[in-house]
């Protein structure tokens, strides 16, 4: 029976997925020092509608508007509905990564945290962590224990979601490595992309590509990587 990448992880993500299938009906950040939320509904065509942006976060290095906007959405095909934004580094990081989360990656050392969860108006969605190193050798180390999360799912046993051979991508001042992610049927569904510039790192997934969505995982990773550069 061929299985899908929402419902079956390895062992160690079970709770990961708990909390991904919960998501469409709300996003929990309850007491979560730092929390900021903002959900817009979105009707009519993309260009002319009210378009729900990230909520103006800022830590010192790092702020929401470093992070993908609901304009990077829009151009790729997708339709944000509402955005959800934490300064604390407490979410997790990937459908790969189970309860990891930028914080405990980084041992508490990183000089600020951002986040933005982002909702459509179908069974998906789009996730961003980041974090501010106090140097560029901490940056370093953190970029090669995200990819090495993210390349823990590329061999998985037939009929289970995967991510797919990575690509790269290069800005001004930063790199990517993108992947993209197969449902077990061998279905594009979405991907992660790994992030660094200077002392920045973050990581970006998008969950389940929307359907009818012409969406393309390299357009958001480079709008990520252009934000993140900024």
């Amino acid at each position: 029976m061929t299985e899908n990448k929402n419902a079956h992880q390895k062992p160690v993500r079970r709770n990961r997925v708990a909390t991904a299938v919960c998501f469409a009906a709300a996003l929990i950040t309850a007491g979560v020092v730092g929390t900021q939320s903002a959900t817009a509904a979105v009707a009519g065509h993309p260009a002319t509608a009210a378009r729900p942006a990230a909520v103006a976060a800022v830590a010192s290095g790092l702020g929401s508007a470093d992070l993908v906007q609901s304009e990077d959405l829009f151009r790729q095909g997708l339709n944000p509905v509402g955005a959800t934004v934490t300064l604390t580094g407490r979410e997790a990081l990937s459908a790969c990564s189970g309860e990891e989360t930028m914080r405990g990656l980084t041992k508490g050392t990183a000089t600020a945290y951002a986040s933005v969860t982002w909702s459509f108006d179908t069974d998906s969605r789009l996730t961003e962590s980041g974090a501010s190193a106090p140097t560029r050798t901490s940056a370093a180390l953190w970029e090669k224990q995200l990819v090495a999360l993210v390349q823990d799912c590329q061999d998985e046993p037939a009929g289970h979601w995967y991510y797919g051979a990575a690509h790269t991508l290069t800005a001004t001042g930063g790199t990517a490595r993108w992947y993209p992610a197969y449902s077990g049927d061998g279905t594009v569904s979405g991907g992660v992309a790994v992030l660094r510039s200077g002392t920045r790192v973050a990581v970006v997934e998008l969950s389940g590509r929307p359907v009818g969505a012409p969406a393309s995982f390299e357009g958001i990773a480079a709008a990520a990587l252009k934000r993140l550069s900024s």
